[in-house]
């Protein structure tokens, strides 16, 4: 049987998707503190509570998200059994769909070449890879949307629209909105809008009423379900504005808002407009938004100016205000950097079609591009020659520099490295020298003469680098993650053992996924994930003071506590009785105050600062 160059395109790219996805970047590193293991959680609780309505992390109602990313986790957990490694299938399950979803989208826009072209880029690009390293919805956020504007862009294009295609985008759309909320429909809908309006096209007859049928049928039953089952408490007042200021309530004992206020007003409008309760994330400058475009997209964002002048040159406007519309929504509103994720694969696909067309522009690029990786190249070495490797076995949280004002933001901590920290990243970059300062330069010298060569060795650079930044990531991950520190006292921790966090949950919680335990008492830490649904009255006594933890300590009962001694808003705790070191590294401890079994290491009776 004759195998057509489509099939032999996806072919190649399942297979460098199962490589760079489904292989050791599924095991390593562990789960990482705060979003990851606190979304690895709420699926595994779903399948303990037998909950798929209700969202709890540690023991406390989460109504924060949708519930679509999550039951797939937990499915993926009941099959698979519960592990990191298993919460991630999900994310990767969503790259391959993504990947022949682009590449579907870019051979009927371009051709054949162009969707294998669109289908490596977005397999090999830096942003899709880096955060689905982490348990995010956004990738998933791509792929619906990706679908919605495909099943758009087939139905503009028929005379009369198939109902099945605009049920597709209803569906999609759907959804979307189940994975992240409202920018579910407000993206592809007002993408759709603006595009009508550019191109001063009728609105074609797009089966409204029962593509709006299949929306609600899809997307209706858990908002009704989980409204049900969390209704307000007591009697909360509501938004106001008053002397030119909103005036937003704040629960207490007793009074407290249901999901739909918290879940669409709070959570969504309040959070577009910066007024979200409580504040505990950051935004991240506009500049650096928009310029993280380019790096999201490396190493093939140096075709991205062309290939937008060229979709501007030819009314590709479909996938121009693809490209602008996510951009100029949060550009007006709170920012993390992965928000920048749904406007890359309309990028990628102009890229596509640029780089099939070939051509003097698409090699002048190439030039750039490889000097810009010659450069990188350069001070890749240079980096190599000028720093030394650590002794084994050295902490890399102790050659870090601290700055904590910038831990709000996802990758806030890799801005703690320094030039003595980077001695542990040798490897890593050795390889992101050899994936750009030799790889790019390569690929402009071949792709002269053809290419299709130019792009593959492209592409093989920019897979070089992805396993670079996933090693770099394994090596790094141990200042953001405590599961070594789980893995030390799991052996010992009973059920009648009190397992505390001193902070927020989101700063130890991989102990609560590697410990098995949603039961983690939280001392100073009533904030951040937990803070709203702490407040219902079902919600577990679970947060201590500095003199409840420190009179349980002098009981009977045994504790592990987890702390960062470095954290400058909670000094270290004052206990009467004796406090032994049980697991200590990247930067964090636990203690207790029973010695361990195995070499527990006595810090004093009393105070223990200094330790």
């Amino acid at each position: 049987m004759r195998v057509t160059e489509t099939t032999r395109n996806r072919l190649v790219l399942v297979g460098l998707w199962a490589v760079f996805y489904c292989t050791w970047t599924l095991v390593w590193p562990a789960l990482l503190d705060d979003a990851d293991s606190v979304h690895a959680e709420v699926a595994r609780e779903m399948l303990l509570r037998h909950d798929w309505v209700t969202l709890y992390a540690n023991g406390i109602r989460y109504l924060e998200k949708a519930p679509l990313f999550y039951w797939a986790m937990a499915l993926s957990m009941k099959v698979f059994g519960v592990s990191a490694w298993a919460s991630r299938v999900p994310l990767a399950a969503a790259v391959g769909g993504l990947t022949l979803a682009t590449e579907a989208f870019g051979r009927r826009l371009y051709g054949v070449r162009a969707g294998l072209f669109a289908g490596l880029m977005t397999l090999s690009g830096f942003g899709v890879f880096i955060f689905s390293r982490i348990n995010l919805p956004d990738v998933l956020v791509c792929l619906w949307l990706v679908v919605a504007m495909f099943c758009y862009w087939v139905a503009d294009g028929m005379e009369r629209p198939s109902k099945w295609v605009c049920w597709g985008f209803a569906g999609a759309c759907a959804l979307d909105v189940l994975t992240k909320g409202l920018i579910g429909v407000v993206f592809p809908v007002g993408i759709v809008v603006v595009h009508l309006l550019v191109t001063r096209r009728r609105v074609k007859d797009f089966w409204p009423w029962s593509s709006v049928g299949v929306f609600a049928a899809i997307a209706v039953p858990w908002h009704v379900l989980v409204g049900l089952a969390n209704p307000s408490e007591g009697n909360p007042a509501g938004v106001s504005f008053r002397g030119g200021h909103w005036s937003v309530p704040l629960p207490a004992e007793g009074v407290v808002h249901g999901w739909a206020w918290f879940y669409f007003v709070n959570e969504q409008v309040l959070r577009y407009l910066n007024l979200r309760v409580p504040r505990d994330y950051d935004t991240v400058p506009l500049w650096l938004f928009l310029g993280l475009v380019l790096v999201w997209l490396m190493p093939w964002s140096g075709f991205l100016p062309g290939a937008l002048w060229r979709g501007w040159k030819r009314r590709e406007w479909l996938l121009l205000i693809w490209a602008g519309l996510p951009l100029v929504f949060f550009s007006v509103s709170t920012r993390q950097e992965y928000y920048v994720l749904p406007s890359l694969p309309p990028m990628i696909l102009l890229m596509a079609g640029y780089l099939a067309e070939g051509g003097r522009g698409v090699r002048r690029a190439a030039a750039v591009l490889a000097s810009i990786g010659g450069v990188a190249g350069v001070v890749c070495v240079y980096l190599l020659v000028h720093t030394q490797a650590p002794a084994p076995d050295t902490d890399l949280a102790a050659l870090l520099q601290q700055n904590p004002g910038d831990y709000a933001l996802s990758f806030g901590h890799f801005l703690d490295l320094n030039g003595r920290a980077l001695g542990l990243f040798r490897g890593p970059l050795g390889l992101t020298a050899v994936a750009f300062g030799v790889g790019l330069p390569v690929a402009w010298w071949v792709g002269r003469k053809r290419q299709v060569w130019g792009v593959s060795v492209t592409a093989g650079s920019a897979f070089l680098f992805l396993v670079a930044a996933h090693w770099g990531l394994v090596i790094f991950s141990p200042t953001l993650t405590s599961a070594q520190l789980a893995r030390v006292i799991a052996p010992e921790v009973t059920a009648g053992d009190l397992v505390a966090i001193h902070g927020e949950y989101e700063a130890g919680s991989t102990l609560g996924f590697y410990l098995r335990r949603n039961d983690l008492h939280i001392v100073e830490g009533r904030s951040s994930n937990l803070w709203y649904g702490s407040y219902f009255s079902d919600a577990p006594k679970i947060f201590e003071t500095r003199d409840s933890i420190a009179a349980k300590w002098a009981g009977g009962q045994r504790i592990f506590l987890w702390e960062d001694p470095h954290d400058a808003e909670r000094p270290v705790l004052r206990f009467a009785g004796p406090v032994y070191v049980v697991a200590e590294g990247g930067g964090k401890r636990i203690l207790s105050n029973r010695e361990r079994l195995g070499d527990g290491v006595k810090v004093g009776k009393g105070c223990k600062e200094g330790q």
